[in-house]
């Protein structure tokens, strides 16, 4: 099994911290979060390690990885980053592998990786339907900026993304995209035919979806896209055991640590 790694962002709301390192490389109790990643899906028989990187890249150097650069990662996002690593798709279709793909900047624990690798579905997205509360106190990062997912009753997703008004949607119905997903080769395949389409007829400064221009959308952009042309795309639901590091805020309140990175 494969999975890549999309860190390429600049990491802008995490500064001063992030002034000489990607975010994926500050420390939680002395790991950084891209090395728990790493350990967890080495954990759990993903072997074949991908990394997209792009600001501060040559700060992520550890061995036995494939690394994918993407230089342009000031005017693109996470959906056009992750492309720059398309040759593993192609490859996974060839070898008929699946192939699990994360944000950089999210901390979890092996059982959400346990539950995702148990879903056989063609695209899985883990969801945390006890989200809410992480939310708490999180004024740099407010509840609006959320990836909402509001669920059909196949625990299948009827709408993804930011800007999702919850608030009359039954608790058991939504939940938070956490970033952490995974394609088959079917999946992978619907995922490229939708994609081509969509590169071929828009321009890069065109609106899409949730985004100002389409090389500036977000994965959850595309998935919506997919379900609004009939594709099926599946939960893996969870409760709590991860956290997102998107400012100074989320990383001092549990405590970070910023010092030389280890080797993995």
């Amino acid at each position: 099994m494969k999975a890549i790694i999309i860190a390429a962002g600049p990491s802008s709301r995490l500064r001063p911290l992030t002034n000489d390192k990607p975010k994926c490389m500050l420390k939680i109790k002395g790991k950084s979060i891209l090395q728990n990643t790493l350990e967890l899906f080495r954990n759990n028989g993903i072997n074949d390690l991908s990394v997209i990187k792009g600001y501060k890249k040559e700060e992520i150097n550890y061995p036995g990885m494939t690394y994918f650069e993407n230089d342009d990662f000031l005017n693109n996002n996470i959906l056009h980053s992750l492309m720059h690593a398309r040759a593993k798709f192609e490859e996974a279709i060839k070898t008929g592998e699946d192939i699990v793909v994360t944000y950089s900047d999210i901390w979890y624990n092996d059982s959400v990786v346990k539950a995702l690798l148990k879903s056989k579905e063609a695209i899985a997205s883990v969801v945390d339907t006890d989200w809410e509360e992480y939310y708490e106190g999180r004024t740099d990062h407010p509840i609006s900026e959320a990836e909402n997912v509001i669920l059909d009753n196949d625990k299948s997703i009827a709408k993804i993304g930011k800007h999702i008004f919850t608030d009359d949607i039954p608790k058991n119905k939504q939940g938070e995209f956490i970033g952490l997903w995974k394609f088959t080769p079917e999946g992978i395949q619907k995922f490229l035919k939708h994609f081509d389409r969509l590169n071929s007829t828009l321009k890069k400064t065109d609106p899409y979806q949730n985004a100002k221009e389409w090389q500036k959308s977000y994965i959850t952009d595309i998935f919506q896209e997919m379900i609004d042309q009939g594709e099926q795309l599946h939960c893996v639901l969870i409760q709590k055991n991860w956290m997102e590091f998107d400012t100074v805020q989320d990383f001092k309140k549990i405590g970070g640590q910023v010092d030389d990175k280890e080797k993995l």
